[in-house]
């Protein structure tokens, strides 16, 4: 990134393509023990169309001497304090699982700052209405990895390299802790369209739960359904790619979607 951006936006935002000038921007927030480099393939994918952005947590990757965050909303203030306020660039939002979460509280940031988000898409997660009491994260390291092998997303024979281990399991139970303790705080509805994206089989959120986040928004709601499990868009690249660039696409430079 270049100087002109503050030492926030460096600390917690990653670029890894060059954008064509006038790009709308995708700014991507990852899952549970999830880092930027999760985004990389998209922003091959989707650039030099879109300027895609991934944010960076603290305790892990080139972050990893910082203390992990304890809340939902502590991520996404800290995402929100490192946008560039003067930065009229379209701006939407793409967060999966835990992303979905941090997505959705700095898209109410943005909105009550007056900078609303263009379209936020929230993807393998269920609705902030719908609670479910949940406590991996204060159970033991095999109770951790069991749960995180059991959403495929991870090469479970990372599991046997105990150095490895040591890194990156109080990140990955510090974001556990942030989603199981994790409560929608009072406030209105946002007023910006939601895209809300599932896996047919994933067996942490079902379509039906995913559907109640038309809860969330006075704006337009979609829900689409890919085969696959809680990490679907990997396998559903391609496709998942399509649906962001063509809603982004009706975007328009300078206009939001209507």
């Amino acid at each position: 990134m270049t100087d002109r951006y503050g030492a926030a936006h460096r600390l917690w935002l990653r670029s890894f393509h060059q954008a064509a000038p006038g790009a709308p921007r995708l700014l991507c927030l990852p899952h549970a023990g999830g880092s930027a480099s999760f985004y990389f393939p998209v922003s091959k994918a989707l650039s030099p169309a879109v300027d895609v952005l991934a944010a960076q947590y603290p305790g892990r990757q080139d972050r990893l001497a910082e203390t992990p965050a304890r809340s939902v909303q502590e991520l996404a203030q800290g995402v929100f304090r490192a946008l560039d306020e003067g930065d009229g660039t379209p701006l939407a939002l793409f967060g999966h699982s835990m992303g979905a979460l941090v997505g959705f509280e700095l898209a109410r940031l943005l909105e009550a700052a007056g900078r609303p988000p263009a379209v936020v898409f929230l993807s393998g997660r269920r609705g902030p209405s719908l609670h479910r009491t949940e406590t991996v994260h204060e159970g033991g390291d095999a109770r951790l990895l069991e749960e995180v092998g059991r959403l495929d997303g991870t090469d479970t024979a990372l599991f046997q390299d105990k150095e490895l281990l040591e890194m990156i399991l109080p990140a990955l139970r510090a974001d556990y802790r942030a989603v199981e303790t994790y409560r929608r705080a009072p406030g209105p509805r946002l007023r910006c369209p939601i895209v809300v994206l599932t896996g047919d089989a994933d067996p942490r959120v079902t379509p039906e739960e995913a559907r109640t986040w038309d809860q969330e928004t006075d704006g337009p709601f979609e829900l689409h359904v890919y085969p696959g499990g809680h990490f679907y868009l990997t396998a559903q690249q391609q496709a998942v790619v399509a649906r962001i660039e063509g809603t982004l696409r009706r975007l328009g430079p300078g206009r939001a979607v209507s």
